[in-house]
């Protein structure tokens, strides 16, 4: 029994009498103006397999403690009117019109690329596999890993086969990607809120693979930043920086630079609404059975009109059939650093 502890570890980040007795003051309060709000905790992570092991998942709860997908279960935007069965308030400041969930996949400066599984069953994080081997990304001078903390928006969905008309190339098949430019560095499977400033469109063979720059709502400096212009003010370099990584990550694996539409330009915050906008729409279409998902899983636990809706019991029964093996993986963070020249 004791060999199966590290196999099958759980974290929560609030006790939930706590997140339920905040949500009407945090969402809509007499203090929901502008500054820090501590995010409530609805969500918890459980771990299964060893972590750098191509078994690894990293499973979500609700805070009644059922299993849920953070593809589809957790709701887009924090100010939605229930939000996994607890009622919340609307918030009064629009500055929380643009506030919206973030699903951590990578904390800043680690390698492993980690994602939602999207063709499994209740989504959980996995390490990408290509070619048999875990995935890491290159270290390139003078970066180390990931230098954001990486993620996804939930509840929203690059339709493969609806093309983009701005950049006129066709979705990538996966939720929205999000850059969070936070000071502090966040932790795999977190739930945080965040506001969105702009968006860069990486074009990645072919297809179109939106990056979201946002931020925490709860960092130190969240309250100065509003669009991407604010970006350029008080964090100089980072989006220059940012443009570099995207364009570059690939060129050790023997890949050619990345390309972008709108010459590498960064989209402001209107824009950027307006993709979130289009691939929620396509999530739905998606939950619905009204569009070709492909290999998508689709199987949610909270969405109750998606003819994908499962019952909390055979939510669990899909987590307890993951097999694991007991054999402890192998931590490969690239210390590498990658020069190239002009």
């Amino acid at each position: 029994m004791r060999a199966l502890l590290p196999l099958l570890r759980t974290s929560w980040a609030w006790p939930v009498g706590a997140a339920a007795a905040a949500s009407a003051r945090l969402l809509g309060g007499a203090s929901a103006g502008p500054g820090p709000r501590r995010t409530m905790a609805l969500y918890r992570t459980e771990e299964r397999g060893q972590p750098h092991s191509p078994d690894y998942r990293l499973f979500f709860k609700n805070v009644a403690g059922h299993y849920i997908s953070p593809f589809h279960d957790i709701p887009l935007k924090v100010d939605s009117e229930e939000e996994n069965g607890i009622p919340t308030k609307r918030a009064r400041n629009d500055e929380y019109e643009n506030v919206f969930n973030m699903v951590v996949e990578v904390p800043r400066w680690t390698n492993a690329k980690m994602e939602i599984a999207t063709k499994e069953p209740l989504n959980p994080i996995k390490q990408d596999v290509k070619d048999g081997k875990l995935r890491y990304v290159a270290n390139i001078f003078p970066h180390k890993g990931y230098i954001w903390n990486y993620g996804a928006l939930p509840q929203t969905w690059e339709d493969p086969h609806r093309k983009d008309k701005s950049t006129d190339c066709c979705g990538d098949n996966d939720p929205i990607d999000v850059c969070e430019i936070g000071s502090k560095v966040l932790s795999r499977g977190e739930v945080v809120h965040v506001k969105i400033l702009g968006v860069l469109a990486l074009i990645d063979q072919g297809e179109t693979d939106w990056k979201l720059i946002a931020i925490n709502v709860n960092d130190p400096e969240a309250s100065k930043f509003h669009d991407i212009e604010d970006v350029k003010k008080y964090k100089p370099g980072y989006l220059e920086a940012t443009l570099n990584w995207f364009r570059f990550y690939k060129i050790p694996e023997g890949k050619p630079e990345n390309q972008f539409a709108f010459n590498g330009e960064f989209k402001n915050k209107a824009f950027a609404l307006e993709v979130i906008k289009s691939a929620h729409e396509c999530w739905r279409a998606l939950l619905m059975d009204k569009c070709d998902g492909g290999a998508i899983n689709c199987t949610n636990v909270q969405v109750c009109d998606s003819p994908f809706h499962c019952s909390q019991e055979e939510a669990r029964s899909l987590v307890e059939s993951v097999s694991f093996s007991l054999n402890k993986g192998s931590n490969e963070e690239d210390q590498v650093w990658h020069f190239l020249g002009k």
